[in-house]
């Protein structure tokens, strides 16, 4: 990695810039800001409820304003925020708890770019007991999303979930399906529509993509009884870990799993299970440790990547692939979701994001591995530890670097596309956006594995296997 690819402008920013949210995630992602993009510094602005990192902004001599947004006063305070003088503003929302949606209406409203991470609701969503399931599923809110594009087409460019996941891996998945058809000996030309790449993966013969984690990062003091420790926010973990289970649901697939549900709304991409993510686990393989439990959090790629390779009418595709997370955390935070679970989802009292000085070694690998097709399945993504992260950029680790460096992406894109109207990672240019962002994930590698959810099984107790079809979710799934 050369000082110039890390030093380089990826463009100029002519207005006011403001970043809601100074966790984890803001604060590895304003040093980034500040490498690549020109601005007035003058004129950004961090807001955030908690003041706890204010010191980081003072010594910079950035503006901070301790306030939560809240359905009541977004307007009242983002307005003369986005409006602060001459230019195209632009804003970072890295929060909780902040309706994404409402927030982003308020920016193309007022003229400005806008990038988020996730599809967020205001506070209380995730846990109101007077919504169904299918309601308070992340399904239901990317439903939202293109219900406003719909509404409202083209227009100041907005960025849906552009970090590592949701993001990401939707540039990965194009990259590897390339790869994988050439080396299929496929003939193709090169994708340019959402129906192009759909037909290049039912080619492919591809049946589904996991989106393939496995955290190692690890600290030197072990996690302690009533503590909540991960490698991200535990805010952001907890509320979708708690959500349903959720995945695009393909074509391939014979039957629904026994607590699987549709919904009766929407794109009809994705199903639901009525059990919480996070207490779910699949079966899957990463390249470094091989095959491993996942868990089945609900996450917005899984939805939106399934979309987007459908191939016909939604309501009767021809074709789309399975798709999911399937995350195995930090083993701290595996240990926390235990013991979280273990009483009945109560909380910890403490929560811990184990920041780059605490961690000892360890890597991030996420990438997404294509299953089904000629080669049987293959593994492409990131491989970056820790190690190589406090090389690139402080104030983060492995984690969250894959996901900063995704947020410059998705901005250097907004800055060169802006009246692209509301946008998905699936929808942008995956070259150009992995151009930007390779020089931050470490080694960048693909992997063919003959792997499938069928091995590993020692054969001692009796199981419904669907062994004509390896990749069934009925033997991905644990139960």
């Amino acid at each position: 990695m050369t000082r110039t690819q890390l030093d380089k402008i990826l463009g100029a920013i002519s207005g006011p810039v403001v970043m809601i949210g100074f966790g984890s995630i803001g604060r590895g992602t304003l040093p980034l800001l500040e490498r690549h993009f020109k601005f007035d510094k003058k004129r950004l602005i961090v807001l955030d409820p908690s003041d706890a990192h204010r010191r980081l902004l003072d010594e910079r001599g950035i503006r901070f304003l301790k306030t939560g947004l809240t359905e009541k006063n977004y307007e009242e305070v983002l307005t003369p925020l986005l409006k602060d003088g001459p230019g195209r503003a632009f804003c970072v929302n890295l929060s909780v708890d902040v309706c994404s949606l409402d927030v982003m209406k308020l920016c193309r409203k007022l003229g400005a770019l806008y990038i988020d991470t996730v599809v967020e609701p205001w506070a209380g969503f995730y846990f109101d007991p007077s919504v169904t399931a299918s309601q308070r599923s992340n399904y239901a809110l990317r439903e939202t999303i293109l219900e406003e594009k719909l509404r409202s087409p083209g227009g100041p460019t907005a960025v849906s979930c552009c970090g590592a996941n949701p993001g990401m891996v939707s540039w990965f998945v194009k990259k590897a399906l390339t790869t994988l058809a050439r080396d299929l000996g496929l003939a193709f030309d090169a994708p340019r529509s959402q129906q192009d790449w759909a037909k290049l993966m039912r080619d492919a013969g591809v049946k589904g993509i996991h989106i393939a984690e496995r955290d190692t990062q690890r600290a030197t003091l072990p996690k302690a009884a009533d503590r909540f420790v991960n490698t991200w926010s535990v805010e952001g973990f907890v509320s979708e870990g708690l959500q349903p289970a959720e995945l695009g649901w393909g074509t391939h697939e014979k039957a629904l799993p026994n607590s699987g549900r549709r919904h009766g709304f929407g794109c009809g991409s994705a199903i639901y299970l009525e059990r919480p993510g996070a207490n779910t686990r699949v079966r899957t393989w990463c390249p470094t440790l091989g095959p491993q439990y996942g868990r089945l959090v609900t996450h917005n790629e899984s939805i939106s990547i399934a979309d987007y390779f459908t191939l016909g009418p939604k309501d009767k595709p021809l074709f789309r692939p399975t798709c999911h997370y399937a995350y195995h955390p930090c083993n701290d935070a595996i240990l926390s979701l235990e013991e979280m679970f273990g009483r009945a989802g109560a909380r910890q009292k403490e929560l811990q994001i184990l920041d780059e000085t605490e961690i000892v070694d360890g890597m991030d690998e996420l990438g997404v591995l294509l299953y089904g097709h000629e080669r049987n399945a293959y593994w492409y993504g990131s491989q970056l530890t820790i190690e190589e992260t406090r090389r690139l950029a402080p104030y983060q680790n492995a984690t969250g670097l894959q996901v900063t460096s995704a947020v410059i992406a998705g901005m250097a894109w907004a800055l060169a596309n802006p009246e692209a109207g509301i946008v998905e990672a699936d929808e942008m240019d995956h070259e150009r956006c992995l151009e930007v962002q390779l020089p931050y994930l470490g080694p960048v590698k693909g992997y063919y594995t003959d792997w499938t959810p069928l091995h590993g099984r020692p054969g001692l107790f009796p199981e419904d296997l669907a062994e004509h079809d390896p990749w069934q979710f009925s033997n991905v799934l644990v139960n």
